[in-house]
């Protein structure tokens, strides 16, 4: 008989998959969706633009016109590559598997995107994380120091960073940009909460031979497509586009992305509801017995309170659906994140987070 034990790879075997709740019935704030959805008449063109789509073909491997809408509507630098993945966690893969040399390293502060250290397991990468300071903000002199002593082959960047809402200050990332260029390393600044932050490191992305930017249509409202894009020198993107599978995005995500980007002022415009919802949430909890709420630069909100598992418990009862991400890192400890809704999904998040903290 013959068993996975056998074949398939110890670390892998040790491992818990990626876990996703069930949120059916439940108000879901815990994944940073756009919790709107189309307007109907612009559903109704979308689904119309669909049936066009030619499903017995494969997809173009790099679909020029929606390549080249995406540098004019995302204000990509000329001269600029973009390479496509089937959202930001393959491209953050394929960053693993091309730089994956024996030896070779990942660094990322942490806590941060989870997927930055599994890539690295994946790829049988040695993972460096570089604890943030107490109140999440970049520990800029520990991540110099770190690039000093490891030498990485890649720095991952979050701007703003999850599951914190930390926007770093561009002299810090400057520093270590300079300092992992001085190592040979490559910085992946990645921007996936960008429409919270208007922040953008994009139009610098030319100044620095090491620097590539990553972002994704997800956090705008297109979560459901799984489309991300990463910007930069060809010298870069040609090499990573080898590690591409060759048909990785699908017809109906590039035409869903190419119609969409013609009408990006709707999803901008959910982007400011947004905005000024998380500044009204952020308030409104910061006024609760016990809780504290860190600065976001994201659709999101980090909150310790005195005891995350009775949040996260009660909120459940109420059918309110939230992070418990108190075991994620020690640093994170007692807290939550809640993802910000509409102001009907809001005002059931207080309702029910005012049950347990009193």
């Amino acid at each position: 008989m013959t068993r996975p034990q056998d074949i398939i790879r110890a670390d892998v075997l040790a491992m818990t998959s990626y876990p996703v709740p069930d949120a059916t019935g439940f108000v879901k704030l815990d994944a940073m969706e756009n919790p709107f959805t189309l307007p109907e008449p612009l559903a109704t063109q979308l689904g119309e633009h669909l049936a066009g789509v030619a499903l017995n073909r494969y997809p173009a491997p790099r679909p020029a016109a929606l390549i080249d809408k995406i540098k004019r509507v995302m204000g990509v630098p000329e001269h600029c590559g973009v390479l496509l993945g089937n959202g930001s966690d393959e491209i953050i893969s394929m960053i693993a598997m091309a730089c994956a040399k024996p030896g070779a390293k990942l660094l990322a502060p942490v806590p941060g995107f989870v997927m930055y250290q599994m890539s690295a397991k994946f790829a049988k990468l040695e993972f460096i994380g570089v604890p943030h300071r107490p109140d999440f903000t970049l520990d800029t002199e520990a991540v110099i120091a770190a690039i000093a002593e490891h030498e990485p082959a890649v720095i991952y960047l979050s701007y703003p960073n999850n599951p914190t809402g930390t926007l770093y200050l561009d002299a810090d990332i400057e520093r270590i940009i300079t300092a992992a260029g001085e190592r040979h390393g490559l910085v992946v600044i990645d921007e996936a909460y960008q429409p919270f932050a208007q922040r953008s490191w994009l139009p610098r992305v030319r100044e620095f031979d090491n620097v590539v930017v990553m972002r994704t249509v997800s956090k705008l409202g297109l979560a459901g497509i799984r489309l991300g894009y990463l910007v930069g020198d060809a010298a870069w993107l040609d090499e990573l586009d080898k590690v591409r599978p060759p048909y990785n995005v699908n017809v109906l995500t590039q035409a869903a992305a190419e119609f969409m980007l013609d009408h990006v002022d709707v999803l901008e415009a959910q982007a400011a509801l947004l905005r000024g919802e998380r500044a009204k949430l952020a308030a409104a909890v910061a006024a609760m017995p016990g809780a504290t709420v860190f600065p976001s630069a994201g659709n999101f909100l980090l909150v310790r309170v005195p005891d995350a598992d009775a949040v996260f418990e009660t909120l459940c009862t109420a059918r309110v659906l939230i992070k418990n991400v108190s075991r994620v890192h020690p640093l994170l400890d007692n807290c939550v994140r809640l993802t910000v809704g509409t102001a009907e999904e809001n005002a059931q998040l207080l309702a029910a987070l005012a049950l347990v903290l009193k």
